[in-house]
């Protein structure tokens, strides 16, 4: 007599509508978790990105996807949340500078409601998508960061203090947009349905100029994918 197989465990993981989001989740998905995905409007430029949240979601087999509202326009400092213009290369700006589609605390505010619900929900695992190496160079997207959130994690919450042990997976932090985009087309992932422009029109169609737009599309030239962009 066989006992019961064991529930798979739960994970909260970040979903954008990007195509870096999505991976994570195809590949927090493809290690067994049962994933619940997690969207944030903060008052970003455009919905779209988060219809693709909902639409890679569904795909990519989430146990549930819910979305998160906080109002980061009525903090400002962003192009992505103020009147700023995005700028329209990835070399807009310096090789050391932080670029001014930096979201003040962006990552470490939907981190942390991802940890909130990961605590409710029983889960010791978060996911998220940020890269370290084919990036636009924001700080809360750098190995230190996810360090420190995770150090965080287990002293802020009952669940560390109680002994069990928080992680946060990035397991994309390490690789260039081509690997990233091997291992989403290895994994199943529908590209077309991702939106990754900071300044995408209402059916989600990219601009091809933003940094977003010109580091997804050098992703797809480096990994010999056809790019299944959806382009204004």
């Amino acid at each position: 007599m066989t006992g019961a197989r064991s529930a798979p465990r739960k994970a909260v993981v970040l979903v954008s509508g990007g195509m870096d989001s999505a991976v994570t989740l195809a590949i927090a998905r493809a290690q067994g978790f049962a994933c619940h995905a997690l969207s944030v409007a903060y008052g970003q430029r455009h919905a779209s990105e988060l219809a693709a949240a909902a639409r890679v979601a569904a795909t990519l087999g989430a146990v549930e996807h819910k979305t998160v509202s906080v109002d980061l326009r009525s903090i400002g400092g962003s192009a992505l949340t103020a009147d700023i213009a995005v700028p329209e290369h990835v070399d807009a700006h310096g090789e050391d500078e932080i670029p001014v589609t930096y979201v003040p605390a962006r990552n470490t505010i939907m981190l942390s409601i991802a940890l909130g619900w990961a605590e409710a929900l029983g889960s010791s695992d978060l996911f998220c998508g940020v890269n370290a190496v084919d990036y636009s160079g924001y700080p809360d997207c750098r190995p230190a960061f996810i360090e420190a959130f995770e150090r965080l994690a287990n002293v802020a919450t009952k669940a560390g203090v109680e002994g069990q042990t928080l992680r946060v997976h990035a397991p994309l932090i390490r690789m260039s947009k081509a690997d990233i985009v091997r291992e989403g087309v290895r994994l199943g992932v529908d590209f077309s349905a991702t939106v990754s422009c900071y300044q995408a029109d209402a059916d989600g169609r990219a601009c091809g100029h933003c940094d977003a737009c010109v580091l997804r599309a050098r992703g797809f030239a480096g990994a010999g994918v056809a790019d299944p962009t959806h382009y204004a």
